[in-house]
This record gives C-alpha cells, sequence and structure tokens, in this order.
C-alpha cells in the first residue's frame, strides 16, 4: 500500500510539473518579408520581370524591409514584462553597414546608399521602389529582411520558482532563438530578382525568470548578429557567382556603360568575350529556330 500510495504521489507531481511547464511556454516571432513588401496581399495583380539592363558603374541602394504586422510580443507570467523582438534601428544601421562594405569591394559599383526603413512603405510593392529610386538615384537595391522565433519554456526546475529566491537564483526557463536573415537584390526597373544571400543563427541558453527579458534581449541582439555574420559571408559569394554571371550569361542580363566609365573590372578582354558569347547566343537560338522549322516540313 505504502508503494501504491507513493507512486501516486509521484504521478501527481509530474502532472503538476507538466501542467506548469505546458502553462508557461511562450513563443516570439519578429519577422520582416520582401514578398509582403513587394507582393501584398491587397495587391491582385503580379508584377512581371522583364530582363534586366545594366547600366555600369551600378548605384545600389540598402535597405530593410518593413516589419511584418504580425510581428509580436510576449509578457513573462512571473515578472509581466513586455518584451519585444524587434530589432533596433541603431542595429539595423550596423547591419546594413556590413551589407554596404561587400558592394563598395566591387569595381563595378560607383556608390551605395543606405536608405532609412521609414522610407519603405509597407506593401509598398515596386511603386514604392520606383520612388526610392528617383530619390536617392540608385539602379539596383538590396532588400534585407529576417525571420526570428525565440520560444522560452520551463523545465522541472521551474518548482522552485514558488520560493522567492529560486525565482531569482534558479535558471530553469529554457530559450531557444533561431534567426534568418536575407539580402535579396532587385534591379528595379525591370523588377528583376538578381540573386540573394541567406544567413542563420541557433543560441541555445537559460535564465531565470526574473531576468528573463533581458536573456532574451541579450539572445535577439546575439542572433541577429550572428545571421547577419554569416549572411554577409554569403553575399560576398553570391557577388562572386554574379560577376561571373555578367561574363558567361550574356543573354540573362544586358549590359551597358556610362559615359566615361572604361568597364571596371570587366576588362577590354572581358568585353570580347561577351561580344564573342553573345554571338554564340544568337547564333544558337537561329539554329534552334531552323532546326524546329525543318521538322515540321
Amino acid at each position: 500500500m505504502n508503494n501504491l500510495h507513493l507512486l501516486k504521489q509521484q504521478g501527481l507531481l509530474l502532472f503538476i510539473i507538466l501542467s506548469l511547464t505546458g502553462c508557461a511556454s511562450q513563443q516570439v516571432n519578429t519577422k520582416s518579408s520582401v514578398m509582403e513588401y513587394l507582393y501584398p496581399k491587397s495587391s491582385d495583380t503580379f508584377e512581371t520581370p522583364s530582363t534586366p539592363h545594366l547600366t555600369l558603374p551600378l548605384r545600389v541602394g540598402v535597405a530593410f524591409v518593413p516589419e511584418s504586422e504580425d510581428s509580436g510580443s510576449s509578457r513573462h507570467f512571473w515578472t509581466g514584462n513586455l518584451y519585444s523582438g524587434s530589432i533596433a534601428e541603431a542595429k539595423k544601421n550596423q547591419i546594413l553597414e556590413k551589407v554596404s562594405e561587400n558592394f563598395r569591394a566591387l569595381d563595378f559599383v560607383s556608390s551605395i546608399e543606405v536608405i532609412p526603413t521609414a522610407y519603405l512603405t509597407p506593401g509598398g510593392s515596386f511603386a514604392n521602389l520606383s520612388q526610392i529610386k528617383t530619390m536617392y538615384g540608385i539602379d539596383v537595391i538590396a532588400l534585407v529582411s529576417y525571420d526570428q522565433v525565440q520560444f522560452t519554456d520551463e523545465g522541472a526546475l521551474s518548482l522552485s520558482y514558488w520560493t522567492i529566491v529560486g525565482a531569482y537564483i534558479v535558471s530553469g526557463e529554457k530559450n531557444d532563438t533561431s534567426t534568418l536573415m536575407d539580402t535579396v537584390v532587385y534591379d528595379i526597373s525591370s523588377k528583376k530578382m538578381l540573386f540573394r544571400a541567406p544567413g542563420t543563427s541557433q543560441i541555445t541558453g537559460s535564465s531565470t525568470p526574473v531576468n528573463l527579458s533581458e536573456e532574451l534581449r541579450s539572445d535577439s541582439v546575439r542572433g541577429f548578429e550572428q545571421a547577419a555574420e554569416n549572411m554577409t559571408q554569403n553575399l560576398n559569394s553570391q557577388l562572386t557567382q554574379f560577376k561571373e554571371k555578367l561574363k558567361q550569361e550574356p543573354d540573362q542580363v544586358k549590359i551597358s556603360h556610362r559615359d566615361g566609365y572604361s568597364g571596371g573590372s570587366l576588362s577590354l578582354w572581358d568585353c570580347i568575350v561577351l561580344l564573342f558569347l553573345s554571338q554564340l547566343a544568337w547564333q544558337r537560338k537561329h539554329i534552334n529556330q531552323s532546326l524546329r522549322l525543318s521538322s515540321r516540313l
């Protein structure tokens, strides 16, 4: 009987732990979406891209897209503190500067403009980008977005919270912070995406309920910093690949030069190669058309 009574007590205790853990779970999702900005739900039209015509050297803008409307905040059960994982404007500017450094290293880019988020209207689409193009005199824009999810759950140690001391010294809160940051580069006039570079971060930690908001905020900042670092590394690689793409696929992107620009990273030999490849692409197209015509006859 004693063993049965002990098992019932243990079962009841386990039920209480699971109940407390489930009730105290919380999740905060902070995000900004390029798709929501360029293709808002309220729009019935889909912008059909055309073949990009890039005039070298390029004038590039970089900006964060506006935060999504469904980005939320959470109030913690113990402290009552309201926490929002929104990224601060100062941190956004630091990230945009890192993104800009990658473009400044390119010979075929003449200028970089860091554009405040306030100038991008939520759901503004390409009409908003055209306004920015006129305002800043840019040709191409790098749109930076993010999606960060922070999940907090109470472990078995959370039972110690029922004492004042436990709420201050016991790290029973399990925190997970997952961050995705993405740079998408668009040619504004053609509405064509040129390339993209993502970056990710995963942070796992723990905290007491009293310093939970502080810990979540710290993890959020670290998550953004790590994802941004990973993204800028990938961006550097993507820019190199894009430079090669300009040479190897001239039929995909039209290239012209501004007055006084000798070609920058595209040397005379590169230009000859581009002309040769363009001629090959033209010949291949007409040969295929002739073959299709012959097969019909």
